[in-house]
């Protein structure tokens, strides 16, 4: 599944390209998760004024209301100065003044929504119980110190839910734990101030990296040139049950958590 960092490098792969096109025209293909919510052709004739991120939700933002798109677990967008006959998996294309934006979603857990604004109950219903953006200046550690405290349920499973900080899916929370020393069972109210600072040094700096690295391409994420993510060859923990962990050479135990993959260290995350 795309994570925050794809969803972000996909976001800087054409924000710049479409800001101020005018929407030409609009193709849906077979239905994703979720109807769009508004007839398509009413967006047509609309400018594309920007392109931002909310956890690992893109939005448009037209001249009258906003375009929320999800990428699912499959999904990916390309964007080009002209675009071929659509394919089998090609579910949606915004033509623009500036080109084609296309999502292609084999398995259409994604979605594309139209909201009136970011305040519509459609738009809140999608983003109101988001966490904090991690790479934001709100990431603040005081707050995030004191929202750890408040949970009970293993620190691992507390990034996942996104109610404290969002974004930090599975790639990446193996990856902050393990750089922060902390088991991923380990429940969040139990850790201390020191700890809760590497680990939220760790989410921020993990997330990072990836975004420089152009994500993580496990299946079949590409960019919005059709490149791969280059994350994952330098993971730590992650993907890795039972190789040596990198800096003790002890190995990588894998366990389930709510039906996820855990790796960690059982050495350098003694508790």
């Amino acid at each position: 599944m795309p994570e925050l960092p794809e969803v972000e490098v996909t976001r800087l792969g054409f924000a710049s390209a479409i800001a101020g096109a005018r929407i030409v025209s609009v193709r849906l293909g077979k239905p994703l998760r979720w109807p769009m919510g508004c007839d398509a052709a009413n967006l047509v004739g609309q400018r594309v004024h920007a392109v931002r991120r909310r956890g690992k939700y893109l939005l448009l933002d037209l001249d009258r209301g906003l375009l929320l798109l999800h990428l699912g677990m499959s999904g990916s967008l390309t964007f080009a100065a002209s675009a071929g006959e659509p394919g089998k998996h090609d579910h949606f294309d915004l033509h623009t003044s500036a080109g084609v934006l296309r999502l292609n979603d084999p398995r259409r857990f994604g979605a594309v929504v139209f909201a009136p604004s970011q305040d519509s109950p459609i738009a809140h219903k999608l983003l109101g119980k988001l966490g904090v953006e991690p790479l934001g200046e709100s990431f603040d550690l005081a707050a995030f110190t004191a929202a750890m405290r408040l949970r009970n349920a293993p620190v691992k499973q507390v990034l996942l839910a996104g109610e404290v900080v969002v974004g930090v899916g599975n790639i990446y929370a193996s990856e902050a734990l393990f750089q922060a020393g902390i088991r991923p069972t380990t429940r969040a109210a139990r850790l201390s101030r020191p700890r809760l600072a590497r680990l939220h040094h760790a989410v921020r700096d993990v997330l990072t990296r990836a975004v420089a690295k152009g994500g993580s391409t496990l299946r079949d994420f590409s960019n919005t040139q059709g490149e791969s993510g280059y994350f994952q060859l330098e993971a730590m923990v992650y993907g890795r049950a039972a190789q040596p962990c990198k800096v003790c050479a002890t190995p990588v135990r894998s366990i389930r958590q709510g039906q996820r993959a855990t790796f960690f260290c059982p050495r350098c995350q003694k508790a």
